[in-house]
């Protein structure tokens, strides 16, 4: 299969999601599948999402711990630092990357194998709108739940880094506390929360367009899925850039 130039890919995908937003004929059928794919997608992924959170929120207030050690700087910046690196950047930005790689390849591997098994050819025979029937319900799910994700591991991470101030006794986790609540804005939460949303989006829609258009063999679906991973961590970091010059100007 001859390689499609960034624009063809670009236009592509843009006629699958006109397919995949359209009006879905049974809303009930489509209501059953957000509710799977929110267990699939969503429910499957908080175990990951907690031991990565939990560590990296231990890591950082380690090494917050030893880079801010100076009698000029005042302890309770070591919470500061680390609620800021968990909501701003770690909970959203790098738990997407993550889940690029753990949901984005499940994606485009189950439609991808749906593609060369000839199923979505099935549906179609069927007068089943297949785009929508299989993507739109994942797209759902995954724009819903992904958010909640992010708020769990921003949970998950602060815990994690109070845990190592209490174990280790790098500091004083009472100044910790004092840090997490200095200076602490909502607005914060929220913009997490909105790129998550958008995160997700891109993860699903371009996971389930590689998927979607894979053909040939299994080994055909294997790279399929590793060309899901790989675009949608670029896109992520390119929308990040994005979204943060839009909301926080």
């Amino acid at each position: 299969m001859k390689k499609l130039n960034v624009i063809e890919s670009i236009g592509r995908y843009t006629l699958l999601m006109q397919k995949v937003f359209s009006r879905p004929e049974k809303m009930r059928i489509y209501y059953t599948r957000i509710m799977q794919e929110m267990e699939a997608l969503g429910l499957n992924s908080i175990g990951l999402t907690a031991i990565i959170s939990v560590f990296i929120g231990s890591a950082v207030t380690l090494q917050m711990a030893i880079t801010l050690e100076s009698p000029f700087i005042p302890q309770f910046m070591i919470g500061y630092a680390t609620r800021e690196v968990m909501i701003l950047e770690f909970s959203s930005t790098v738990v997407a990357l993550i889940l690029a790689g753990k949901v984005g390849s499940n994606i485009a591997s189950e439609i991808g194998t749906m593609r060369i098994t000839e199923q979505i050819d099935a549906l179609e025979i069927m007068g089943v709108n297949s785009a929508s029937y299989l993507i739109l319900p994942k797209i759902v799910a995954t724009v819903f739940f992904f958010p909640f994700l992010a708020i769990f591991s921003m949970l998950i991470g602060i815990a994690g880094g109070y845990g190592m101030a209490e174990i280790t006794g790098i500091m004083n986790p009472m100044e910790y506390i004092d840090g997490l609540r200095y200076y602490f804005y909502v607005d914060e939460i929220w913009y997490a929360l909105v790129k998550m949303a958008f995160f997700a989006y891109f993860i699903t829609s371009i996971s389930a367009y590689c998927g979607y258009y894979a053909k040939g063999n299994s080994l055909e679906v294997g790279k399929a899925s590793t060309k899901a991973v790989v675009v949608s961590s670029i896109v992520i970091m390119i929308c990040n850039l994005v979204l943060t010059q839009l909301i926080r100007t």
